[in-house]
């Protein structure tokens, strides 16, 4: 960058600017420019489901409460959705599982190392058909968390099951103990706010017009946090929803007026 005149970032998940400021190389006096989203509020339904667990040591005893949790999402419109999980050893426990309880939905699944011709085949499948739960299964961070347009009616619905923090390891953990030196902060710089840029990500693949409108399901505990709250846009009204019950409520709420 000092090689050059000037440079200019930009993106809609530059959340928190002093994280990325610092990743980026930037430095305090470099000017920030905010800008609201372009699209209604309204049209985006942010629910919150904050009492399941989907840590790794409690995956195994929530799953089902997961599943249900995402039947109840797709059960309030016919039309296609997303389902964003943090591995594909949890994506593909959901997804059986998931199967097995709503055998009526078409179910489409990101395996690993897919190749291109596989990827626009998951994609192509997203069609507008009027008459079918369409739910595709993808990984946080993959190819299907980012850099897609599923346009309208192609996509009307997301959830995301977990806070996408990146996996442990040793190379983590050196830029948390660097961070962590520089700012107090090394466990969000390494681990917190890169996995919220993938909550981001994956939500974003819902509005992608200012006639778009669709539904987002947060699903764990974490989204309780003040630490992840902070990291929500601006243009977000989370409803907390801690029941089946209350999602189905929500989500035909939502969908009324356009049905």
């Amino acid at each position: 960058l000092d090689r050059g005149r000037s440079a200019l970032f930009f993106s809609a998940t530059l959340t928190p600017v002093d994280y990325y400021r610092s990743l980026l190389g930037g430095s305090l006096e470099d000017p920030v420019l905010r800008l609201p989203s372009p699209f209604p509020s309204g049209n985006l339904a942010v629910l919150a489901h904050d009492r399941i667990r989907t840590v790794l040591k409690a995956r195994t005893q929530t799953l089902e409460e997961v599943v249900q949790a995402v039947g109840a999402l797709v059960r309030g419109r016919v039309g296609n959705y997303l389902v964003y999980l943090p591995s594909y050893q949890y994506l593909s426990a959901v997804q059986e599982r998931f199967q097995t309880r709503f055998p009526d939905a078409a179910i489409l699944v990101q395996r690993p190392g897919m190749r291109e011709p596989e990827r626009e085949a998951f994609l192509e499948a997203f069609a507008v058909d009027g008459d079918t739960v369409r739910v595709g299964f993808a990984v946080l961070g993959g190819v299907f968390g980012e850099g897609i347009d599923l346009v309208g009616e192609r996509l009307i619905g997301v959830a995301v099951v977990g806070v996408g923090l990146p996996q442990l390891c040793i190379e983590r953990d050196l830029i948390r103990d660097y961070f962590q030196e520089q700012t107090g902060a090394g466990f969000d710089y390494a681990y917190t706010f890169p996995g919220m840029n993938r909550v981001l990500q994956a939500v974003g693949r819902v509005i992608r017009s200012e006639t778009d409108r669709g539904v987002i399901l947060l699903i764990d505990t974490r989204f309780a946090e003040s630490r992840y709250r902070a990291l929500f846009p601006p243009g977000w009204n989370p409803v907390t929803v801690r029941s089946v019950g209350a999602i189905q409520e929500a989500v035909l709420r939502f969908w009324e007026p356009a049905v």
